[in-house]
């Protein structure tokens, strides 16, 4: 039994046809494995593990980072009321925190909230510089073991910042 790795970055490099002579070549089965391995491979958070028992786990103290993002609030706000600007940018740091750390328990720093709401509930600025660090969680009988921590950077113009991942967390 031969051993197909089909590479992501490498998938946009074949063409059409070496692409269904690829797949002639493998089984039903080894394409159904190829994609739920390349699918598990994207939503993983971490790279590293350690084995214990045969087991494979991640390393919580790995996956302890802090980056900083450019949030754009005016495209997350778009034909959003006036009276539900301000409520609805803070469910959207959420969001946004929620998918770029991969956790569930997202808090939010005061400064933050008083920087969206400070010109009102109508006036949320369109672009947003925060950082976002994924801490681990150590109360007792948390449901998550790690929880991100949102706060606002303050910066003169947050347009065309990348995102950058910050060593001292």
């Amino acid at each position: 039994m031969q051993h197909f790795e089909l590479n992501l970055k490498s998938y946009n490099a074949f063409h059409t046809e070496e692409i269904s002579k690829f797949l002639d070549c493998i089984t039903e089965a080894q394409t159904r494995q190829l994609i739920t391995t390349n699918r598990d491979k994207s939503f993983k958070m971490s790279t590293t593990t350690k084995k214990t028992g045969g087991k494979t786990q991640r390393s919580a103290i790995a996956d302890v980072v802090a980056r900083e993002y450019t949030i754009h609030l005016h495209k997350r706000l778009h034909g959003v009321s006036f009276k539900k600007r301000a409520p609805k940018a803070i469910k959207e740091i959420k969001a946004f925190a929620t998918l770029s750390m991969g956790t569930s328990d997202v808090r939010l720093d005061p400064q933050l909230n008083k920087k969206v709401w400070e010109a009102g509930i109508k006036g949320v600025p369109f672009r947003l510089r925060v950082r976002i660090s994924r801490k681990r969680n150590d109360e007792e009988g948390a449901k998550e073991k790690l929880y991100s921590y949102v706060q606002a950077v303050n910066v003169q113009n947050p347009k065309g910042l990348h995102t950058v991942v910050v060593e001292d967390a």
